[in-house]
């Protein structure tokens, strides 16, 4: 008998994420004496070098990617099983909606072998491998059609069925397992924590994002807007622009508006940007390593989002005290109480982005105010060390 036990962390994409950044700071902070951890990803993106710089073991799985392909799929579900057999871990925690899905098929399908191989030594085997799935925000959150919502719901139930225990980051998203029949008992809530950060200066961050210069140069009273995350549809982007041209069209304050990050709908965001003629206050200024130390850049934090878990990036805003804007989805009502530690506006409504930037531009006091409650909430409720500790608990517990 091994003296660690072993974790196989298994997630769809290796880019830089929210759920990416939850696999790494788990797999990274476990007791060294006690797990051993062991990371399987798609794709060869910033996760991988990540965690192999803190020599964490890594086992890129191929075909393994977001999209539902049914022969890649099955490709997958097989690869899952025979890496099973092969490392023998004895957690599989599973990672993001489609994964989650065929990961724990595939363990099962792992303990039903095992348990094959020791019936007639075993007369009361119990599998000793335990899955764990961690739902980042649930799929079915997001703008679909009717029938596409009710099978990705009927899918996520089976996810949490075959699993042992289901981990939410928001206790909303927990709430929908206690609704679900017949695995009711399955779901807890452990919400996302991060650590105390080193922040570059404001001026040193301002430099990083535009080489040192942007052009045309906002004037110095110009207040500097922010957004960390995909571009991708989820994150409401194309609001937050509309928003800007309705500030534009106002006799408020100059400003900037400055998004970080990468994703499918870059060439999108940037005819939306063109359209409105916002290339002097809108900026698309790519994937920026270590995005987090920035913040001091920013005035005013920005997430429009759709649909999310319980963000990272809010997190981060709220420990670096940048008075901040959230749509009212997911988790961020659990992290940001409206009118006191920040402002919350509905999602898709350009219209409620905008009035609150001009309200924290018209009242500087009180939008400092939100920034500091703001930090002091999450440096006491959203800890590491508290996200890590409960999670541990899980793993120790019975299946």
């Amino acid at each position: 008998m091994r003296s660690k036990k072993k974790i196989l962390y298994v997630i769809t994409k290796s880019n830089w994420g929210g759920a990416q950044r939850y696999v790494y700071d788990l797999a990274t902070n476990l007791p060294k004496d006690r797990y051993e951890p062991v990371v399987v990803i798609g794709g060869f993106g910033a996760l991988k070098t990540k965690l192999e710089e803190t020599h964490v073991r890594v086992i890129p799985l191929s075909y393994l990617g977001r999209d539902i392909n049914i022969f890649y799929d099955v490709a997958v579900l097989a690869s899952l099983t025979w890496l099973f057999l092969k490392e023998k871990p004895d957690i599989v925690h599973l990672n993001s909606s489609k994964i989650g899905g065929l990961g724990a098929l595939a363990a099962r399908s792992y303990n039903g072998i095992q348990k094959a191989k020791k019936l007639s030594a075993v007369i009361n085997y119990s599998p000793s491998t335990k899955i764990i799935f961690t739902a980042h925000g649930w799929a079915f959150n997001e703008p679909r059609n009717y029938l596409s919502k009710k099978l990705i719901i009927f899918l996520s139930w089976i996810t949490i069925f075959l699993s042992h225990h289901t981990i939410t980051v928001s206790k909303q998203d927990t709430l929908r397992v206690h609704n679900m029949p017949a695995v009711s008992d399955k779901g807890s809530c452990i919400h996302n924590g991060i650590p105390e950060k080193k922040l570059i200066s404001k001026k040193e961050a301002r430099a990083a994002l535009f080489g040192g210069h942007l052009s045309p140069m906002p004037p110095k009273e110009a207040l500097w807007i922010g957004t960390i995350g995909e571009l991708t549809r989820n994150k409401g982007l194309s609001y937050a622009i509309e928003a800007c041209d309705t500030l534009k069209k106002k006799p408020s304050s100059p400003f900037v508006y400055v998004i970080i990050g990468e994703g499918e709908d870059k060439y999108k965001l940037a005819n939306t940007i063109r359209k409105h003629d916002l290339t002097r206050e809108v900026s698309l200024v790519g994937f920026k390593k270590d995005a987090s130390s920035l913040l001091q850049a920013f005035d005013i934090f920005l997430l429009p989002s759709i649909k999310e878990g319980l963000p990272y990036v809010v997190l981060e805003a709220g420990l670096a005290g940048i008075p901040t804007v959230a749509s009212a989805v997911g988790g961020i009502p659990e992290i940001m109480s409206d009118g006191k530690s920040g402002i919350l506006v509905p999602p898709k409504d350009h219209q409620h982005i905008a009035q609150a930037i001009e309200f924290m531009m018209t009242h500087r006091e009180k939008a400092r105010e939100f920034g500091m409650h703001l930090r002091e909430r999450v440096s006491t409720k959203f800890s590491l060390q508290s996200m890590l500790a409960n999670t541990l608990k899980i793993y120790s517990k019975e299946i």
